[in-house]
C-alpha cells in the first residue's frame, strides 16, 4: 500500500517516513499543500498523512479540496494546533484521526495501521486468499500457517492484489502501489515480481493468473 506524508519539516518528516517504510509501506514524501494537492488530485494511495502548516496551501484547504473531488481517503492530521476548535474544523473537514505534536513514532504508525484496517480491510486484520493470509499487524503474509517469506517489492505487489480480491490489476497499477514518486520504475518491473511470486507460490493451491492486455488476478484453486 502506498502512503503520502506530507510535512513541511524536513528532519520530521524524513523519521516518519522511515518509520513507516520500516512497515512495508510506499511512502511519497511531499513539503507543500499544493505539491499535496496535485498528488492527491493523480496518483491513488491508500492513506495521507497531511501537516496543518503546510506552506502554498495550508492542510485544512488541501483536505476540504479532496473531498471536494468525493475522495474517500483515510487522513491522519498533523499540526502543531492542539486546541479543541483546531480539531473540531479538521474532522468537520472529513479527516479520519487527528494527531497533535510532539507525538511518538510508534503512536503514529498504531494510528495509520487502524486507519488503514478500518478503510482497507473494513475493520478485519486479516485479508485471505484460500491458504495465503495477510496480517495487518504484523504486515506479515502466511501460506498454509507456514511464515512466507517475501521481499519488500514481492510483499508490495502481493499486498495491493491481496488488498482487491477478484479484481484485474494492471501492470501500471500495481507499479502505482509499489513504486515511489521519487523511484524510476517502468510498468514492466512488476513482470520480474510476479515471476518471482508464482515460483514462491508453486505447489499450492494460490496462484497469479495473467490476463493478457490486462493485467494479473491473484486466485485460490480451493475457492
Amino acid at each position: 500500500m502506498r502512503i503520502l506524508l506530507v510535512e513541511d519539516h524536513p528532519q520530521l518528516a524524513e523519521s516518519v517516513a522511515q518509520v513507516l517504510k520500516g512497515a512495508g509501506w510506499t511512502v511519497d514524501v511531499l513539503h507543500d499543500g499544493v505539491a499535496a494537492d496535485l498528488a492527491l488530485a493523480s496518483e491513488e494511495y491508500a492513506l495521507a498523512v497531511l501537516d496543518v502548516g503546510l506552506p502554498r496551501m495550508d492542510g485544512f484547504e488541501v483536505l476540504a479540496r479532496l473531498r471536494g473531488r468525493g475522495k474517500t481517503l483515510p487522513v491522519l492530521m498533523l499540526t502543531a494546533r492542539g486546541e479543541v476548535k483546531d480539531r473540531v474544523h479538521g474532522l468537520n473537514l472529513g479527516a479520519d484521526d487527528y494527531l497533535a505534536k510532539p507525538f511518538e513514532l510508534t503512536e503514529l504508525e498504531a494510528r495509520v495501521k487502524a486507519l488503514l484496517r478500518r478503510s482497507v480491510l473494513g475493520g478485519e486484520q486479516q485479508q485471505c486468499c484460500g491458504a495465503l493470509v495477510y496480517d495487518l499487524g504484523t504486515r506479515r503474509f502466511s501460506l498454509a500457517g507456514e511464515i512466507f517469506s517475501l521481499t519488500s517489492r514481492e510483499q508490495a505487489v502481493l499486498g495491493a492484489m491481496i488488498a482487491r480480491p477478484g479484481r484485474v490489476m494492471s501492470k501500471e497499477q500495481l507499479a502505482s502501489q509499489v513504486f515511489g514518486l521519487d523511484e524510476e520504475a517502468s510498468p514492466d518491473a512488476i513482470e520480474i515480481y510476479i515471476h518471482r511470486l508464482r515460483k514462491k507460490l508453486e505447489g499450492s493451491a494460490v496462484r497469479i493468473v495473467t490476463f493478457r492486455g490486462l493485467g494479473y488476478l491473484l486466485e485460490s484453486l480451493d475457492a
